[in-house]
């Protein structure tokens, strides 16, 4: 396994466990919109480092560890890392663009970061399935990664959480647009997984533009 994968989920399971048991550590570094906007970029970055609890957080490291490989065996651990913090950076930019006057918004999560990840590893091998715990037969990558996104758009919908849906979008936009930029053959090679993945995407800005969100 990759040293810098494992770094990752490391210093994420760590700097969770820490936010888990102390709510000033947590509501420092948590993405809140009212504190970006007062001058505190950091926590565009450090949010991406915090979950909501143990769920959230297994969720979200094993969905990495499952699509990672994929991505480090196919552009190496460099890229993979480039991905991995663009997607994050993608993600909180929209977040911040999409509520950027809602001062009281919160959200924390991997999910953008590790969404762009999935995004790439579907891209790089469209064939590819995983097994979840409760359906017994492989499920295609690629449903998984648009279910993930739609349910996205329920929850950025319901806002019965503090969960960055909105980052889930913008982390899928990251990882999309930089693998298709470093492989562009893709385009041609894989066209139907490229328009298919976008499909998602398309659905979020129309119903942004509709006001639907």
């Amino acid at each position: 396994m990759s040293i810098i994968l494992i770094a990752i989920i490391a210093a994420t399971i760590l700097f969770s466990y820490k936010g888990f048991n102390d709510l000033l550590f947590f509501r420092k570094y948590e993405f809140h919109i009212g504190s970006i906007r007062a001058g505190e970029q950091i926590r565009m970055i450090s949010s991406g480092f915090l979950h909501a609890d143990w769920g959230h957080l297994f969720f979200n490291m094993f969905t990495l560890y499952m699509f990672a490989p994929v991505v480090i065996n196919y552009f190496g651990s460099f890229s993979f890392l480039l991905i991995y913090m663009a997607s994050l950076v993608f993600g909180s930019l929209l977040t911040l663009l999409m509520h950027k006057n809602d001062y009281n918004y919160r959200a924390i999560g991997a999910s953008g970061a590790v969404t762009g990840i999935l995004y790439s590893a579907i891209l790089i091998d469209p064939s590819m399935s995983l097994y979840l715990f409760f359906i017994p037969i492989p499920i295609p990558a690629y449903l998984f990664g648009i279910g993930y996104l739609l349910y996205s758009i329920y929850g950025m919908k319901a806002k019965n959480d503090n969960i960055g849906h909105t980052a889930h979008f913008g982390g899928a936009i990251g990882g999309y647009l930089i693998t298709i930029i470093k492989e562009p053959t893709m385009l041609v090679d894989n066209t139907a997984m490229v328009l298919l993945l976008a499909i998602p995407i398309v659905i979020l800005f129309v119903m942004t533009k509709m006001g639907k969100l």
